[in-house]
This record gives C-alpha cells, structure tokens and sequence, in this order.
C-alpha cells in the first residue's frame, strides 16, 4: 500500500513557488488598518477571562509555506529571530502538500487527504476548538486578506498591492484556514465570528483584545508560498519583529510558535525550520536548539499539558510523534519520547497514508480513540452523534474507489450551483477539479453499507 520515495518524487518532485514578486508593506504598520488587507475591521474580539496556563497564558502559531529546512536557517531575518527563542531542530510536518498539515494541527489527523481541494471534515469530527472552549480559553484565527469574518469561500481574489497595474491577485486561500475546514467549527456561528483578517487583528491589539490562542496565516505571497524565503523574511521583519515588542501581543506569558506547513523538497524527509519564541522562553533558553523530535501534532499535545486539556484521540495522542515542547514538559512533568535517527518515521510520502479523504485507500472517519492518554491527562473529547463502534480496529479494509470507478462521498464538481453561494463566487479552478465534500451520511460501495460516522 505503501509507495517508495522515489516514486513519489516522480510524481511530486517538489512543491513550486513563484518569484514574480517584489516585497512591499502590506501597511503601515501592523497595528494598522489597511485597505490592502482586503475588508474592513469587524470590531473588537470580545473574550473570556484569562485562563492560566502551566508554562504560558497565550499560544500564537504563525505558520509559513513549502521551504527547507537548511534555506531557512540561513536566511538573516530567522537567523536574527533564532537568537531571541529556541530553534526546534528536529521538527517535522506530516505529509506533503499543504492543507493536509493545516487539518492535521488543529484536528490531530489528515484522514488520508493528499491535496488541496475544496474540503470540509464532519461536525461530529473535533478539533482543538473544542478543547479550548471546554476550560472557557478564548481562541481566534486570524487570516490575512480574508475578506469577510468567516468568509467560508474556496479562495478569494483582490486588488494586487504590489504592483497596481497587474490583473487581481488570489491572495487569500481557505486551505491554509485550518479550523474553517471543520464542520464542529463552520457551522456554529460563534465559532465562525472568530475567523478574522488583519483588520481585525490591528483592532484587537490595539484593544488588548488578542485571545489565549492564536492561529495566524500570512497571505499566500507573504507566507513563501507564491514567492521566496527571502520575500517572507521581510514580511516578519515588517510584521512580527515590531510585535515582539509590543507587550498587547506579547507579554512574559507568550508563547509563539514560527513554523512551516513543510519542506519544498519531497524527496527527503520533512524537516522544517521552527522557532519558539516570545516572553515565555526564558532568557537562559534564548539562542539555544531543542533536538527533541516534534510534529505538527507537538502543537496539540502541547498546548493540552499547558492547561490541562482533554485530547482528541488521535495523532495528539501518538506517544512517538507528539512529544510537547521541553520548554512545556519541563514545567508540566511531562515525560517525552526519545526518537532520533532510524527511529524518526518518514512523513515525506503523500497519497499512501488510507483514511476518509484518499480515494485511493478510503474507509470511512471512525471514532477516536478513548482509550488514550493525551499529555493534557484528560479524558478524550468526544463528540455528540459518533458512533463508537465504528473504530480503527473495526473498519474496513481501505478501497481503491477510483479502480471500482467512484469518487468520495458527495464529490462535486468546482462549479457546483448546489453548494451556498459563499462557497461558489470567487472560487478558482487552478490546480483542483473537484471539491471534496465529506459529509456525514451513508455510502454504498459493491453493496456493502458503511456509516461515515
């Protein structure tokens, strides 16, 4: 079932990025509304009281795009970031391409997915926002050039900042907006108010409203994707380097993470370059290297020991490949794996992982595991409407639908007129046929009958 490095090569040598770009500020500042950002500010965050953590009060990811290890470890503004906080050495993303990894860090599983269609995951499927919300930690998603709060469309396409007599420029891209991609998060009004552009952040810091924990994704020239190591460099020189100063975005009790989604090179593994940084890394940790083997699922499992949370019952609670920061298990007690050399496991492949959202080797979303122990020690969250009998160990063996000549449940075409209009306008076909759209429900394959969930 599972392919070599070198066939995956052949098909996903590395994954591109445009250089057309010259870097200029997005805005003034980045406590500063903008009409570049693309929407306006919908007001302040309102939050619930701080909740104290064990090692830090507020968790900030920032996450960039497709770059080597070694490219960013050489490139002056992190070279200049790693001497202010800990540079994990040893962390890896979990398969190639991009919103696999996004999915995978806030719902601790990319259930088999191997591109970067139109998605969205079940609302009996959790995520960290569940967590959150069960110890009342305020959380928030902020999406740069997202043009509305919850904007739930496939892409948006604005004005192009950086150059003014270029065509309009897709700046903003619904999979790198992790928890949107959740029905449990999409289909709660509440939760949706919570995904927010920069506008909105501008506001926020200036109101001192910035919530416990943070998911933050640059627009998609900012971020590398669409452009160079060096381009990103300079948007945090311009954004992150002013606010690391700035004590309404980080305090004594912040704790930010820098990290890429994965490496542009798919055929070693999937080392990238990481940072913590922040009021919460100690003086005597600054400009030092962590080595302890971490993955995207270090940010759950993480942020669980941190407040005591439950878990979700699935990658965040893999002993091997969730180990939490030392800065945090230092703090909280808790004990991490020792997983180096031969034993630390590729995560370069794509497409051979089985799961609800691979065509290729599809069995149907099962429930988590509530027999595992996550680094929070809380019980497994679970959420209402799963069918507990439906587990790992009790479900099918994965199908082949394309050789059977069927698709994923519900699969529509990009151009779908049943889907709500907030999904179809400012949709791009570039680089995805389909929408994959993965309800709960029933689906009949050689007239066996599986319950999604």
């Amino acid at each position: 079932m599972f392919t070599s490095v070198a066939a995956v090569a052949a098909v996903f040598p590395v994954a591109w990025a445009a250089s057309a770009f010259n870097f200029a500020p997005p805005s003034t500042s980045p406590t500063a509304a903008s009409a570049n950002y693309t929407g306006s500010s919908n007001g302040t965050l309102s939050n619930s009281p701080v909740v104290s953590g064990r090692a830090f009060d507020r968790f900030i990811q920032i996450w960039l795009e497709n770059t080597d290890f070694n490219a960013a470890a050489s490139t002056g503004a992190f070279m200049e970031l790693a001497k202010q906080g800990i540079t994990l050495d040893q962390y890896y993303a979990l398969t190639h391409p991009s919103e696999p990894n996004y999915i995978a860090t806030v719902g601790g599983d990319f259930f088999g997915l191997f591109g970067d269609e139109f998605i969205h995951i079940p609302s009996n499927v959790s995520t960290v926002v569940d967590l959150l919300e069960a110890k009342n930690i305020s959380w928030a998603s902020y999406q740069e050039n997202m043009p509305t709060v919850g904007y739930f469309g496939y892409n948006y396409t604005s004005v192009d900042y950086l150059d003014a007599g270029a065509d309009n420029y897709t700046f903003y891209v619904r999979k790198h907006n992790p928890t949107m991609i959740y029905d449990s998060v999409a289909n709660v009004s509440s939760r949706v108010a919570r995904h927010r552009n920069f506008n909105d952040f501008a506001a926020d810091v200036n109101a001192s409203a910035l919530p416990q924990w943070m998911f933050v994704t640059p627009n998609i020239v900012n971020d590398a994707h669409d452009t160079t190591i060096d381009f990103a460099a300079q948007w945090l020189q311009f954004w992150l380097m002013p606010l690391l100063n700035d004590t309404r975005f980080n305090d004594n009790r912040t704790l930010i993470l820098l990290t890429f989604d994965e490496s542009e090179t798919y055929t070693v593994n999937n080392r990238i370059f990481t940072l913590l940084l922040g009021g919460a890394v100690p003086s005597s940790l600054k400009g030092t290297t962590d080595s302890t083997y971490y993955t995207h699922y270090s940010a759950l499992s993480t942020v669980q020991a941190n407040w005591g949370l439950s878990s979700l019952g699935r990658g965040d609670t893999n002993k091997t490949m969730s180990n939490v920061y030392s800065l945090v298990a230092n703090v909280t007690g808790y004990q991490n794996e020792n997983v180096t050399g031969a034993a630390i496991p590729l995560t370069n492949l794509t497409g051979t992982i089985p799961g609800p959202l691979n065509v290729n080797a599809w069995f149907p979303f099962t429930a988590p595991n509530t027999s595992a122990v996550g680094a929070g020690n809380g019980t497994v969250f679970v959420a209402p409407g799963v069918n507990m009998n439906l587990t790992i160990a009790s479900a099918p063996q994965p199908i082949n639908l394309t050789q059977r000549g069927q698709s994923l449940p519900q699969v529509l075409p990009l151009n779908a007129t049943s889907l709500p209009s907030s999904v179809v306008s400012n949709t791009s076909t570039s680089g995805a046929s389909t929408m994959r759209v993965a309800s709960t429900g029933v689906l009949a394959v050689a007239g066996a009958v599986f319950l999604l969930f």
